[in-house]
């Protein structure tokens, strides 16, 4: 019964790997994919409470000194 010569399989290895990997390169560098989101600007306006522009009485009792 003959041997089995294993002696090219290190090289068709290599080579079908290295050719793997450049068919995948340029699969991949062929592909458009977006562009990430930038970051919107948003202005916020501040509104006036009532509340704000004045000093409150629920503030006042914690605030005042002790009689």
């Amino acid at each position: 019964m003959p041997q089995l010569d294993t002696s090219t399989w290190f090289i068709t290895i290599i080579s079908s790997m290295a050719t793997l990997f450049v068919l995948f390169q340029l699969k991949i560098s062929s592909q458009s994919f977006p562009t990430p989101p930038s970051p919107k600007t948003f202005s916020t306006q501040k509104t006036k409470n009532p509340w704000e522009s004045k000093w409150t009485k629920i503030y006042l009792p914690l605030s005042s000194p002790l009689q």
